[in-house]
């Protein structure tokens, strides 16, 4: 089937149900954002397909994939990693039709798809269990404890659009080496990638129970959410979606990454050269459409014309246009809404006093590369998610002040910070309300095999494989009544 996802274009994006692909029924166009043509074309999720893939998950999880070793399991996503990497600038294609991604950016992406299944394999090789410390307390005397990590039952994986390919592996890698069967509901705008990446494990040699994949909108997802059969829910993707899974969810275990505001801080002491030159190349990666993209850019006012000056020439060097080309640095966004919707920003922020220092054009779902200088703390480009190809730089006079500026948004996800001043460092790893701090690097700076993940409305859980374990599986106790490997003299 991979073959037939990374064919000519457009694409088939089949659902896989009960262990077999299906290809008819109702079928739901992709156009892509830069070449505005059909691209691929997915298979509609209705409400008996929804019945029928969580009633085997359910019980292929018992039957099968909690039967399977972790040894099984590493070998299949190893072999897997190997297949991303072989099939990588197919992938890296696919990506750049079906979102407008630039190839060099949907090949990094591949890039991280085999790590990460590489990263799963391992971890599941680690997986294991404690001997406790009951004869430590007086009622413990003559007992032993042990505990394991069982296989949760059925995951549910959410992602979203704007790294479809790394973001399912993270979730879905993470819950086969935890021995789950895992329910994918694909993004709409990235059906195809979704296909191939769950086709990669399949045909990496994982068995037909393992994995289930759905296409369709918000009542597929929150149909999934709701059945009684699936354990545990990871989403990735706005807040507002995000409180619609919990809520549809209930009492179940949650893991949410949701939206970010991302401050970058550049002190008196940077390099500024340095500073303006990642804040340029990471600000509009993916046009921007990340959790963690540059966005809020606090400059020392001592620096901030400097800083201004680089980045605009730094911005302006970046090669915008068509995602295929190997040379493209920019490519569309997700669609022409959303390029409209930030472009919109922009010029409200230039209309309340900001400079629109470059950019604030789109063609179609193209934005230019857009920096907006000195907006007013209200902006939306200041206190929203833009998600798009527009960065904000504001000069700052106060350490400590802008500490709270940027603890002033209701996002709290990822933050960037240049100084060589290992006080600033220590204080802003202790102040800033976020899950992660990247010193002399921007906010857009992720390790696959790192925590990541954010406090506040960036929602909560962490996202790299071994923490993942621990939200795909279960803590299963055995208490050894009259049989102690301890001591039981008093």
């Amino acid at each position: 089937m991979l073959d037939a996802i990374l064919g000519p274009s457009p694409a088939v994006a089949p659902a896989l149900l009960a262990g077999a692909w299906k290809t008819g029924g109702e079928q739901v166009e992709r156009v892509g954002p830069y070449v505005r043509r059909v691209v691929s074309r997915a298979v509609a999720a209705d409400d008996d397909m929804v019945r029928t893939a969580v009633r085997y998950a359910h019980d292929g999880a018992r039957q099968a994939m909690a039967a399977t070793s972790p040894a099984a399991r590493a070998e299949v996503l190893e072999r897997a990693a190997a297949a991303a990497n072989r099939h990588r600038d197919a992938l890296a294609r696919l990506i750049a039709l079906e979102l407008g991604k630039p190839l060099k950016d949907g090949g990094g992406e591949i890039d991280r798809v085999a790590d990460t299944f590489a990263i799963c394999a391992a971890e599941a090789r680690r997986i294991g269990g404690d001997v406790l410390p009951v004869a430590g307390w007086a009622r413990g005397v003559g007992n032993t404890a042990l505990t394991y990590r069982a296989p949760a039952g059925v995951a549910l994986a959410i992602t979203p659009f704007n790294a479809p390919a790394n973001l399912l592996a993270h979730k879905l890698g993470a819950s086969f080496a935890a021995g789950n069967t895992t329910v994918v509901k694909a993004p709409p705008q990235a059906p195809a990638v979704s296909a191939a990446v769950v086709a990669l494990l399949l045909e990496a040699g994982a068995p037909a129970e393992a994995v289930q994949l759905l296409h369709g909108g918000g009542a597929v997802g929150a149909a999934l959410c709701a059945a009684p059969e699936v354990a545990v829910v990871s989403f990735t993707g706005s807040v507002e979606t995000g409180a619609a899974v919990a809520r549809a969810a209930g009492a179940k275990r949650l893991v949410l990454e949701l939206g970010g505001n991302a401050a970058t801080i550049v002190c008196a002491d940077a390099d500024v050269a340095q500073a303006a030159a990642v804040c340029a190349r990471t600000g509009y990666t993916n046009s921007g459409q990340s959790c963690i993209s540059v966005q809020r850019v606090y400059v020392h006012r001592s620096r901030f014309d400097e800083f201004a000056a680089a980045f605009g020439k730094e911005v302006a060097a970046l090669k915008v246009g068509d995602p295929l080309d190997p040379a493209t640095d920019v490519g569309s966004m997700v669609d022409e809404e959303a390029a409209a919707r930030v472009a919109g920003w922009a010029a409200e922020a230039g209309a309340a006093g900001a400079t629109i220092a470059l950019g604030g054009t789109r063609d179609g779902a193209t934005l230019a590369p857009t920096i907006v200088l000195d907006p007013p703390p209200g902006a939306a480009v200041v206190t929203r998610e833009v998600f798009g190809a527009l960065v904000a730089v504001l000069p700052f006079d106060d350490f400590d002040a802008v500490l709270a500026a940027c603890n002033g948004s209701r996002y709290g996800l990822q933050a960037g910070l240049f100084t060589q001043d290992i006080g600033r460092i220590v204080a802003a790893w202790r102040e800033l309300e976020v899950g992660g701090l990247i010193v002399n690097g921007s906010s857009n700076f992720r390790l696959d095999h790192v925590p990541f993940g954010g406090v506040k409305d960036s929602g909560f859980g962490r996202e790299s494989p071994a923490h993942m374990i621990e939200d795909y599986t279960v803590v299963k106790t055995l208490l050894l009544r009259g049989l102690s490997i301890w001591g039981t003299r008093p």
